[in-house]
């Protein structure tokens, strides 16, 4: 008998499992893959917390596994001496996330340790905020993001509000896998816990107080005030958490023109009118396209479901067309708007400083160096800029004004620890009314950066290698350009390359210095004329990413030194695959 086959029949019999359960896993008993796909391992603990397909069995997002992550969450949290300081808990929109949330807050309980939960669904930004603004030890959020609807997962936060890093993680993950028996799991009533003082929930207070500090990072008051009249903004939450406080934050201070997308306002889910509810997606904004092109917008802005994504598209005057921005776009629109406006008005600190990921636009060093700040460059994951966050604050070095990472996640400030789409709607907007105040579109400000600059253009290829060779596959791939690293990339000579599992960077005369990261399974290629290729498998979904990008004098000719680029990119893929 199979190892899952095993697994499959020890649920069976588990007295701990309910009756509902077991007769799902009846209805699979004949079918060896789908009984192999929910048993051939136990959805992992990572550093990102869980992930998966909701269902029942030990690969899948269900009441056991997220409790199971909870109880190992409660034992660690208790040998730190949190219990009194609680824990904060949010969810989203997604099938299951509400009784995740209500089954985690109960187990906490169970062990003694506080939970302030949302009455309803909140976005993630506003999760970090809460854990920061309540004191609470921790935080968890049930989310999977912009994953497909059938999936589900558990995000926990540490008490800087931001995602859990190191030693933390691993003192986290320790504890869940030390959990072999689901009966060892606590939990408790829900009107014993109210009871007791245990479980308590919070609402409308933390979200004032989250609208203030997001009106506090407004730089240019004036320009919406001039121009609220005049924008026309398009919104849609992707059937999401975003809408209440988008919605919110734009009528209080001042437009007055903004048109929800009626068909994807209602929080589902099972996101009907979307095959993948993530505005790195074009297909995404079918339906904002269309009212876009009604209402006359400047502007279409989405969220992705828990609203610490967003995505941009913006109208070309000229041509009448709405234009896709990507997410080192917005990225740098925003960040040049933020130095710039701040330089303007004398509020730039000496000691400003933005942070981006190694695989986001090597535009934003440009930026950054125009404007005399400092720029940070960690490895993909928020939880990394946040860790630099916190240790500017710790040794007062530096303020952090901007940060971003190109998957379409930015904060303005620091009053969040994770990526915050609602304060990117709001500035997003306030640019808007800036520029077109000077009669520019955001299209046209955009143009102004990349003459400023030079023309930065970046993509990225994924691979998806699902099931059970899948995971294998890519470890393959990703050892094969370890071990042979090309010094060549679509006629552009590797200058360096980078091996952040070792921790070090080879340049091409052999010498050898440190990346000054932590360690991580991604390869970098520096290329000459400020090109450049990075490979890494995805934390959260079965793919491999590769990212590229390139700087050159005018648009065409980095448009075509890009696609001469990605050709090259493909074909490295596909010899790694051999």
């Amino acid at each position: 008998m199979e190892r899952y086959e095993e697994k499959y029949n020890e649920w069976i019999k588990d007295q701990s499992i309910d009756e509902e359960s077991k007769k799902e896993l009846e209805q699979i008993k004949n079918n060896k893959e789908e009984m192999q796909d929910r048993f051939y391992k136990d959805l992992e603990f990572g550093t990102a917390g869980l992930r998966g397909i909701i269902g029942v069995g030990s690969n899948r997002m269900n009441k056991y596994t997220v409790t199971k992550a909870t109880q190992g969450l409660a034992n660690y949290i208790k040998k730190q001496g949190g219990e009194n300081r609680g824990v904060a808990i949010a969810y989203d929109c997604r099938i299951m996330s509400e009784e995740f949330s209500e089954e985690s807050a109960l187990c906490l309980n169970a062990n003694g340790i506080k939970t302030y939960k949302f009455d309803s669904l909140r976005p993630t930004p506003e999760l970090s905020f809460a854990v920061r603004e309540l004191g609470c030890i921790a935080g968890i959020v049930i989310t999977a993001s912009h994953n497909p609807p059938e999936y589900n997962g558990y995000k926990v936060y540490w008490e800087d509000g931001a995602q859990i890093v190191s030693p933390i993680d691993k003192g986290i993950i320790d504890e869940v896998n030390k959990i072999t028996d689901f009966s060892t799991i606590k939990t408790m009533s829900k009107e014993k816990a109210i009871k007791q003082g245990l479980y308590n929930v919070i609402g409308k207070e933390i979200d004032d107080r989250y609208i203030e500090e997001l009106k506090k990072l407004i730089v240019n008051k004036e320009a919406i005030k001039e121009m609220q009249k005049d924008i026309r903004i398009v919104y849609t939450p992707l059937h999401g958490t975003g809408g209440m406080l988008a919605k919110r934050i734009l009528k209080e201070i001042g437009f007055e023109n903004v048109y929800i997308v009626k068909e994807q306002e209602a929080p589902d889910g099972k996101f009907p009118t979307v095959s993948y509810p993530n505005p790195e997606e074009p297909e995404a904004f079918k339906f904002a396209l269309n009212l876009a092109k009604e209402v006359n917008a400047d502007i279409i802005l989405a969220n992705d479901p828990d609203a610490d994504r967003f995505g941009l598209f913006v109208k070309d005057t000229k041509t009448g067309k709405y234009i896709r921005f990507n997410g080192n776009m917005s990225g740098n629109l925003i960040c040049e708007y933020i130095l710039s406006q701040k330089k303007a008005k004398n509020e730039l600190p000496s000691n400003g400083a933005v942070i981006k990921t190694i695989v986001s636009s090597n535009l934003t060093d440009a930026i950054a160096k125009e404007y005399n700040v400092k720029l940070f460059s960690t490895l993909t994951g928020f939880k990394n800029i946040a860790k630099i966050i916190r240790d500017c604050e710790e040794k007062d070095s530096y303020k952090c004004l901007f940060s971003y990472e190109e998957s379409f996640g930015c904060i303005i400030g620091t009053h969040a620890r994770d990526k915050d789409g609602i304060v990117a709607v709001m500035t997003v907007c306030e640019a808007t009314a800036f520029y077109k105040m000077r009669g520019l579109s955001l299209w046209d400000q955009m143009q102004e950066i990349y003459k400023k600059y030079g023309y930065f253009k970046e993509n990225q290829i994924s691979i998806t290698l699902k099931g059970i060779d899948g995971a294998e596959k890519i470890n393959k791939m990703m050892e094969k350009m370890r071990k042979a690293p090309l010094k060549e990339i679509a006629g552009l000579k590797v200058l360096s390359f980078g091996d952040y599992e070792k921790q070090e960077i080879v340049s091409n005369d052999g010498k050898k210095h440190e990346t000054g990261l932590p360690k991580s399974n991604v390869l970098y290629f520096e290329l000459e004329n400020n090109a450049w290729v990075c490979a890494r498998p995805s934390g959260t979904e079965p793919k491999i990413k590769f990212y590229m990008g390139v700087c050159e004098s005018s648009d065409e000719k980095a448009e075509e030194k890009l696609k001469i680029l990605e050709e090259a990119v493909k074909n490295m893929a596909e010899e790694a695959q051999k």
